[in-house]
């Protein structure tokens, strides 16, 4: 088939260019693919500078040169206000070619925000999203939203993965448990609101001093800005139990510290997460899992299954949860053989290719 690929590629390296790279791995061997590239330099949702904003002109020219003579149109979505004005621009260059269009919601509280609306924005969505081909969506919530202004028939579920150099054997699982003095704790995120890093190293430091010797926390990932980096370095650097690894770590260097750590912490409330593909990637790796009960999360994560839930932007709760993993030191092992387990039978990037690949089949035939 001949597809017109309008996702996110890396550099840079997040959640939603990761899952398109994947996808666009799988369809490249098959098919004849035209990529338009998503992507964009800033941590930031929005168009916050005239360089993004010349990013999205250009975006659009080529959408313009690559949209016809295709048999399918992928299109992964923005939600910030900005990046669904950009996706209503595409619809509309592509107006003579929705039914042929899929789109991708990798994320979801700001599309579900937008479609339970009911202003002009709500209305334009609605009256592209209705003539579309397809709808992909991580988990139920999405399945909800997009329910609204899609015939249910087109809306697939297709959960995340953990890409498969990741996923760990048993004789790592149990290396990494012989010692668990003290427990090696992983926030591999980006590091700006929303996100619980602040409130995970608030919660760290209201631990007794005793308490405070049986964990240490390493944090990577990238900072909206250099305020915010000077001001949690601050906080954290007066405090042997922290450790910051730096901005940006993949492939087998990310691999070793997920091995090194027992457990993974995403407690993030940030308005456009989505399912994070981080927490899969701990599962992967036999890590046991605290995060929060937000957005997609729950439909992929169960407290004291897969690890602990905290309360969104609660320190106190996430005091409790370190205190867990003290006190439930014993059974933690058991806890990371299960979310590998689970991993292996529902995470791999084969099953996210050949469900999405079985959508665009369905097309064809």
């Amino acid at each position: 088939m001949k597809i017109l690929f309008i996702a996110p590629v890396p550099p840079p390296i997040n959640g939603q260019s990761k899952a398109s790279k994947v996808l666009l791995d799988a369809l490249v061997e098959k098919h004849d693919v035209k990529i338009v590239n998503l992507s964009k330099s800033s941590l930031k949702n929005g168009v916050n500078s005239f360089g993004r904003f010349f990013e999205i002109f250009d975006i659009l020219k080529d959408v313009k040169k690559k949209r016809n003579d295709n048999d399918i149109i992928y299109l992964s979505l923005a939600e910030s206000f900005a990046g669904n004005m950009r996706d209503l621009a595409i619809y509309k260059l592509c107006k003579k070619d929705l039914s042929k269009t899929y789109i991708h919601m990798l994320g979801g509280a700001g599309m579900k925000e937008i479609l339970s609306g009911k202003g002009w924005q709500k209305n334009m969505n609605a009256g592209f999203m209705e003539k579309l081909a397809g709808v992909i969506v991580e988990g139920p919530i999405n399945y909800e939203s997009f329910k609204r202004v899609v015939p249910e028939e087109k809306i697939h579920i297709v959960p995340n993965f953990a890409e498969d150099f990741l996923f760990v054997s048993d004789e790592e699982i149990e290396t990494k448990f012989q010692n668990t003095e003290p427990i090696q704790l992983l926030y591999l995120s980006n590091l700006i609101p929303g996100k619980g890093y602040n409130e995970l190293a608030d919660a760290y430091l209201k631990l007794t001093t005793e308490e405070q010797k049986q964990i240490n926390i390493s944090f990577v990932g990238g900072f909206e800005n250099e305020e915010s980096e000077k001001g949690f370095l601050e906080k954290i650097n007066a405090n042997a139990g922290f450790k910051y690894l730096g901005k940006f770590i993949d492939g087998d260097e990310k691999r070793k510290l997920y091995c090194q750590s027992h457990v993974f912490c995403l407690p993030t409330y940030y308005p456009f997460e989505g399912q994070p593909i981080s927490i899969l990637e701990g599962y992967a790796t036999g890590c046991v899992v605290i995060t929060s009960n937000h957005s997609g999360i729950p439909f992929i994560f169960k407290d004291n299954e897969n690890g602990f839930m905290v309360e969104k932007k609660s320190v106190p709760s996430l005091v409790d949860a370190l205190k867990k993993l003290i006190s439930k030191k014993d059974s933690l092992k058991e806890i990371a053989f299960h979310n590998r387990n689970e991993a292996l039978e529902k995470y791999r990037t084969s099953i996210y290719q050949q469900k999405v690949m079985d959508i665009f089949g369905k097309k064809s035939e």
